[in-house]
Parts: C-alpha cells; structure tokens; sequence
C-alpha cells in the first residue's frame, strides 16, 4: 500500500513577484569627475564598452555587470548637478514589462519622475527612489536592449568582457534615518515583493541593519539606520554602496590587489575574510563590497 511520507517542516513557497522582477539592469553613478571613477572601475575589472549618443555618459561592463557613469550637467529637472564625488543616482530594474510594471507601483503610490527625452532615445519610465535617486524600469534586455539604441559602441573594445573572478551583482546598501526601518520595509515590500530576512540572517563582514530579498532571488537589499549613540555618525537617506557577489572571496581580493585596488584591514573589526571584504573609500567616499556567493 502507497503510504505519503511524512513532512517534518513546511515547505518555502517561491516569494509573490508582482512586477515580474528579473534582476538588475544597470546601475548609474553621477559624477563630475568620470574618469576617475572610470579608473576605479576597471581596476575592479570593468570595461568601457559603449559612450551615449548625445550625453556624456559611459557604460562600463563585466560578465552580466553594467555600470553607467553620468557626468552629463543637464540633468533632469530638480535633480542635482554632478558632484565631485560620486554617488549612485539610479538603479534599473528588469522587468518582464516595464509599462505595466510602471503602472502598478504608481497605483501604489509610488511618485513619477518627468522624463526629458532626446531625439534617438528610448523613453524609460523612472520613480523617486531614497533621496534624490531614481529606480528605473526596463524590459528590452534580451535580443534588443536599451544600449542598442542610446548607446555607440566604442571602437576596438570588447563589448562583453568577462567577469574577473566570476563576480556578479550580489545587492545594494542603503542608509536610511532613525526610526525609518519599518518606512523602508514598506516600501520595497509593498511595490517590488521584497522579503525581509530573519533577523541575524547577513552576508558579508558588514551585518548591521536589515537584509531584503528581491522576490525574483537574484539580488539583495541592505538597510541601515545611524547608530543612535554614535554622535559622529551623520548621513543622509542614499544609496550607499554596491556589494558583488563572488565564490571565493580572498582569491578575488588577490586578483584585485594585483590591479591595484586597496582593501579596509582591522578598522572598526572590520577585515578581509572568507565571508567578505570591504574596498577602502576613494573619490570622497566610493566604497565596493565583496560578498561570499557560490552562485
């Protein structure tokens, strides 16, 4: 006789994913100083592929990795000049359909951000995000993408370099203020189907604040609030860094050094290990993330 063996733990259900959420496109930097950032870049590996066809702008890549750097002074409306140092601006997020996706989190209470297009430019639709960033939507990335059309390819490049080490996009972190964790929460889950992990679930030499996960699984989101008894710890709502995600973190700190990139040692605890490693600041303040993932 068939028996149903029996069930000793409920099973994890697949996270709801309203937007049809696949990942991230592209992240964006502004900057009054591309190619300083642009050296930064490349000594962690990335490549300048493609420059924008009437803005000055970059697309730097590596493996399934795009980073855009914008130093284009007309920005849109309300949003602030490039500063020296750089700060990320916009994360893309990619969706299976970027109209309807765009059209639900409005109806959610998300706020449009006005688009000001050019002629031989895709018009992508955008939110406000933490500060003054934006979170943009984008469906075309697989046969046709957006860099097919607002982008030239640069001459004599390798328009898909590999990735060092096998890096990937492994999340973002962002600073938030006192008492704005549950604000935070709210948002990602409400409009994108984050989830939040169980408390003292963290990656990386970094565990304070709260982790969410991206329903599509691909990606991580870290908030993290000002300590209350530190008096010197001061920051404004912002995205705050990029982590990438790699399976064997000291050998990738190695190939890196060799290129140059200096690495965070024994300041606040905080060292290289097999868990992760912390690049030290460059540009008033850019910091990368490594971040053990055997994926």
């Amino acid at each position: 006789m068939h028996q149903t063996p029996a069930v000793d733990r409920e099973a994890i259900g697949v996270l709801p994913n309203p937007l049809g959420l696949m990942g991230i496109e592209f992240i964006e930097y502004t900057t009054s100083r591309p190619q300083a950032l642009g050296h930064a870049l490349e000594q962690l590996g990335f490549v300048p592929v493609a420059r924008h066809r009437s803005r000055e702008v970059l697309l730097y890549r590596q493996g399934d990795i795009h980073i855009i750097v914008n130093a284009h002074q007309g920005g849109l409306a309300g949003s602030p000049a490039p500063s020296a140092t750089p700060v990320i601006a916009a994360v893309a997020l990619r969706v299976r359909d970027a109209a309807s996706a765009y059209q639900r989190v409005l109806e959610l209470g998300a706020w449009a951000v006005p688009t000001q297009v050019e002629v031989m430019e895709l018009n992508i639709p955008a939110i406000h995000g933490v500060g003054s960033s934006r979170v943009y939507f984008v469906d075309r990335h697989r046969e046709f993408s957006i860099y097919d059309v607002d982008f030239v390819a640069i001459p004599g490049v390798d328009r898909h370099p590999p990735a060092l080490n096998g890096l990937h996009l492994f999340g973002l972190v962002q600073y938030i203020g006192l008492d704005r964790m549950a604000d935070w929460m709210a948002f990602y889950g409400e409009l994108f189907g984050f989830a939040t992990l169980p408390e003292g679930e963290h990656f990386g030499v970094l565990t304070s604040g709260a982790i969410l996960a991206s329903p599509c699984g691909t990606f991580y989101w870290q908030l993290i609030e000002p300590d209350p008894d530190v008096a010197t710890f001061d920051h404004d709502e912002s995205l705050q860094r990029v982590a990438f995600g790699c399976a064997d973190v000291p050998a990738t700190v190695a190939a890196l050094r060799s290129r140059g990139v200096e690495f965070v040692e024994s300041a606040r605890g905080v060292h290289t290990s097999e868990r992760g490693a912390l690049t030290r600041p460059q540009l008033g303040g850019v910091v990368f993330e490594l971040v053990h993932d055997p994926r």
